[in-house]
This record gives structure tokens, sequence and C-alpha cells, in this order.
């Protein structure tokens, strides 16, 4: 399925909020369109790949904010139930609770078992 953005991040509290299998945690982009983090550029297009297929799992991208704001720890999404310490995460939902995560690199390594939505 095509991945959806958060259209207004704060207005999520927790994972009830969310209708998606998963959630993919990416540093905001800037006015020329480029994610700030490395590490979220490198991994976008398996992320991409990955969501594409019709019968594939959901997946929602919340950004964390600019630089400044992510590095901060009053950044809403380190806090419950978020929890996100770094960029790039993607969380596994089910039934509204977290099942998994996979974080910076684990993502390149493990990214389509994870998503394998067949798997129980």
């Amino acid at each position: 399925m095509p991945l959806d953005t958060a259209a207004d991040p704060s207005a999520l509290t927790s994972w009830a909020d969310i209708k998606e299998n998963f959630v993919i945690f990416y540093s905001s982009r800037d006015e020329n369109g480029r994610m700030w983090c490395p590490d979220c550029r490198d991994v976008e297009g398996a992320v991409e790949r990955a969501f594409a297929p019709v019968d594939g799992p959901s997946g929602l991208i919340i950004y964390v904010g600019q630089k400044a704001e992510w590095k901060t720890e009053a950044n809403a999404f380190r806090a419950e139930p978020w929890r996100v310490e770094s960029v790039p995460t993607i969380v596994k939902l089910r039934d509204a609770v977290e099942a998994g995560r996979l974080v910076d690199d684990e993502i390149a390594h493990g990214l389509s078992g994870f998503v394998d939505i067949t798997q129980a």
C-alpha cells in the first residue's frame, strides 16, 4: 500500500490513533524537500519499495522535526508512547500495540522480513 504522511503529527497521542500497520519516523524535510538526516535519506528508497505493493503493508510517515527541534529532549516523539531515540525508526503495530521496532542500520538489513505481513 502506499505510504501516508501524518498531516498533523502533534495530533497523535497514542498508537491507537494510527490505523496503519507500521509507523516510519523520519527527520523532517528542508525547504528543498530533503531530509536533514543522512540515515533517513539512505533508507528512504528501500522503505518506499517495501510499502509499494498494492497488497503490501500500510505505513504512516511521521516527521519528527528539524534537527534543532529533534535534538532537544523535549521533542514529543522522544516521550511515551513513541520513545523514539534515533531516526530513522520503523515501528510495527498489532492491535494498537508496538510489536517490533527497527532502528537506523537495522532497517537496511532487516526491512523486508520485518514488513512481511504474511508472518504472524
